[in-house]
């Protein structure tokens, strides 16, 4: 279990939840962050092609104005959890527990680093967010969202200046808000 997209100023915060097959064959897994987008893409295919089961899910800007961010990042990751109709434990990429599933949680501070199944999450939830957020340049392309996928980037900020927040912003962070 990990998510993606909690620092943007934009989109949404996306979870992915993972089982991969004990002998998966997919090398090269490690942190998202660590990895470029081309071998993202990849990777991601591979893992959906290889994994026993997957799940990505997405928590919109609105909801996360108004739950906060950590919030919003605990349910997406709930609503991973559960469409994976898996009753397995969950290793939670953290220092926290996802409330509200039953099921046995071992939460593993930089478990991307450390789990495969971690990493395999990681991977799905940073591309399915990026892809998102390329897709919101296309409707809002005067924000550059392809370039920066909503994160606080010097050119981010200047366009939220310049043309004032749009419908994908989060209106409570720092950065949006005046």
């Amino acid at each position: 279990m990990d998510e993606a997209g909690r620092g943007p100023l934009a989109g949404p915060v996306v979870a992915a939840a993972v089982i991969l097959k004990r002998n998966h064959g997919i090398e090269n897994l490690r942190d998202s962050k660590t990895v470029g987008p081309g071998e993202r893409e990849s990777l991601c295919r591979m893992i959906r092609k290889q994994a026993r089961a997957f799940s990505v899910t997405f928590v919109y800007p609105e909801e996360i104005d108004d739950l906060n961010i950590l919030n919003a990042a605990l349910l997406a990751m709930k609503k991973a959890v559960i469409r994976l109709k898996s009753h397995a434990p969950v290793i939670v990429d953290g220092n926290r527990r996802i409330p509200g599933i039953p099921h046995a949680q071992f939460p593993v501070v930089k478990g991307d680093d450390r789990s495969a199944t971690v990493a395999a999450a990681s991977i799905l939830a940073k591309v399915a967010r990026d892809r998102y957020m390329i897709g919101m340049h296309r409707k809002y392309p005067q924000y550059g969202f392809h370039e920066h996928k909503g994160y606080p980037t010097k050119a981010h900020l200047e366009r939220i200046r310049a043309h004032g927040p749009c419908a994908i912003h989060r209106k409570t962070f720092q950065g949006v808000i005046a």
